[in-house]
C-alpha cells in the first residue's frame, strides 16, 4: 500500500469535502467501481512488483465491498472526472485496547498524480472515518525498501512497529491446519457428562 503520496451509507461515515479539483467518494455496487478497484489492485502489485501474486476478481472483490455482510470497503479519489486512486480498508479489533480499530489494507495513487497531497487526503478521510466509528488506531504496512513512503507516513504523526514481525499464513498452510483438527474431531466426536448423556463435542465448530 505504499504508493499513497512519495511513491455504510453517506449519513454513517463522513467524507472529506471536496475541493474544487479532488474529490473523494465510497465505492458502490454500480457495475463500474469494482472495475476501477481491480484496477487499481493491479496498478499497486505491479508498483510493488507483486502483479503475479493477484487473484482478486470482480466477483470475489464485489462480494467482499457490496453484499450485504462485505467485510471490507473502499473510496475512490478523483481529480475532476478522473480516477487517480483509491483506499481500501476494513475494520480490526484491539485486545489490549478493548476496541475496533481501522486497518488501511492498500492506499494508492497513480504515478502521475502523486506529489499533490492526494495520499495524505485520503488518509485525513481514514482518519475522520476511524474517529466516527471510534477506532483506537488505525494500522498498515509498508515495504522496507519504500522508505519515501515510511517517511512520509512518520511526518503525518504514524510510527513504525519495531519489535514487531508480520505474520502470515496462506490458504494452503490454513487448509493443511484445519485438516489437522478435523482429523482429531473425527476422533473426538463425542464425551459424557455426570449424567451419562452423549452429548456434541465441546471442540466442534459453532
Amino acid at each position: 500500500m505504499d504508493p499513497a503520496e512519495e511513491s455504510s451509507s453517506s449519513e454513517e461515515t463522513p467524507i472529506v469535502p471536496a475541493d474544487t479539483t479532488f474529490t473523494i467518494r465510497r465505492a458502490v455496487d454500480n457495475g463500474h467501481d469494482v472495475h476501477l478497484v481491480l484496477g487499481f489492485i493491479k496498478a499497486i502489485a505491479e508498483y510493488e512488483k507483486l502483479a503475479d501474486q493477484v487473484e482478486a476478481t470482480i466477483e470475489s472483490l464485489t462480494a467482499s465491498l457490496f453484499d450485504k455482510d462485505h467485510v471490507a470497503n473502499c473510496l475512490l479519489a478523483y481529480e475532476g472526472p478522473n480516477p487517480v486512486g483509491f483506499a481500501l480498508y476494513f475494520f480490526n479489533f484491539s485486545t489490549f485496547i478493548g476496541r475496533k480499530g481501522l486497518y488501511l489494507e492498500d492506499l494508492f495513487i497513480q504515478e502521475s498524480h502523486r506529489k499533490k497531497g492526494y495520499g495524505k487526503k485520503l488518509l485525513e478521510n481514514l482518519a475522520q472515518i476511524a474517529t466516527f466509528h471510534n477506532c483506537a488506531r488505525m494500522d498498515w504496512v509498508a515495504l522496507n525498501w519504500n522508505t519515501n513512503a515510511i517517511n512520509f507516513y512518520k511526518n503525518i504523526g504514524a510510527s513504525t512497529m519495531d519489535g514487531w514481525t508480520l505474520i502470515r499464513m496462506e490458504r494452503r498452510g490454513i487448509e493443511g491446519l484445519a485438516e489437522v483438527a478435523n482429523e482429531r474431531d473425527a476422533n473426538i466426536s463425542s464425551f459424557h457428562d455426570d449424567s451419562g448423556e452423549e452429548e456434541d463435542s465441546p471442540i466442534a465448530p459453532q
